[in-house]
């Protein structure tokens, strides 16, 4: 019997364009729109930033719920995911939409360097939003772009401010972090397992090594990520369509590996969340 694969989709993010993908969704309309195909492909996770009405990074409050209201309607138990990411955004605000009390956060665990600039999480930030996190009940995602981030999560974990099981997202292929090479998955994957045994795991990869991750991630059990945040092409010269294409495409590498795409409920019991 084949066992699941959490497919999490990631529509925005907070640096493509539509200039660079017209298929890019932007404003919560269209956010939900484009979950709702993502979801029939297969997808039971979205990871959310949401943009303000000139397509810039924001953290508004309101455009989160709308986004999350209609995703709840038309996409029936599908896990939401709201980013507390930095490019763009005010560190104080990176937050606030919290209290709307997604289902997961994602919670950057150090700061690294992102080719030109620092992508700057310090250590009062990460304990505020983790605090925040388990005040509103949101399951955090420890984004893990570089090894020190790993055992930043295990610290919190014994600090009381992660709960196990902890979930965990190996990041890989931004230049200045972790490269997106296969050895690599092997490596954090061992010293995830001995640190946070229980833990489960997702890999993601930016532009053409995104799909060359999730093999690598399905093939050792793990869990997958795909989207236009990450990657605006389906192939070399050849713009994705939408986020359901890229997850449809995941969706059928499923089965190469015995595996098959989770549904809400199977990726809610293997996340431990309660159940929509």
């Amino acid at each position: 019997m084949s066992t699941p694969a959490i497919i999490t989709v990631a529509i925005t993010g907070s640096q493509p364009s539509k200039a660079q993908n017209p298929a890019l969704p932007t404003q919560p309309a269209e956010q939900v729109e484009s979950t709702h195909e993502a979801f029939e492909a297969g997808a039971s996770l979205v990871h959310i930033h949401v943009r303000d009405d000139q397509d810039k990074s924001s953290s508004d409050i309101e455009k989160f719920r709308q986004v999350q209201e209609g995703i709840a309607k038309h996409c029936p138990g599908m896990i939401i995911q709201f980013s507390t990411g930095g490019r763009g955004r005010e560190a104080s605000e990176r937050g606030a939409a919290l209290k709307l009390k997604p289902d997961m956060g994602s919670l950057a665990t150090g700061s690294v360097n992102f080719a030109t600039i620092i992508y700057e999480n310090p250590p009062q930030l990460i304990d505020e939003l983790a605090s925040d996190m388990l005040k509103y009940d949101v399951k955090p995602e420890c984004e893990l772009f570089d090894l020190a981030m790993l055992y930043n999560a295990k610290a919190l974990v014994d600090r009381g401010l992660l709960k196990c099981p902890a979930h965990v997202q190996f990041v890989l292929g931004i230049p200045g972090a972790l490269p997106a090479r296969e050895k690599i998955v092997d490596f954090m994957l061992e010293e995830l397992q001995e640190l946070l045994p229980d833990a489960t795991w997702t890999a993601a990869a930016i532009g053409r090594m995104q799909l060359e991750a999730n093999h690598w991630a399905l093939k050792r059990g793990g869990h997958v990520r795909t989207g236009l945040e990450d990657n605006i092409y389906f192939e070399k010269g050849r713009l994705a369509a939408s986020n359901a294409e890229l997850v449809k495409r995941v969706a059928d590498l499923c089965g190469k590996y015995d595996r098959h795409p989770a549904s809400p409920a199977e990726a809610r019991q293997l996340l431990g969340l309660k159940a929509a």
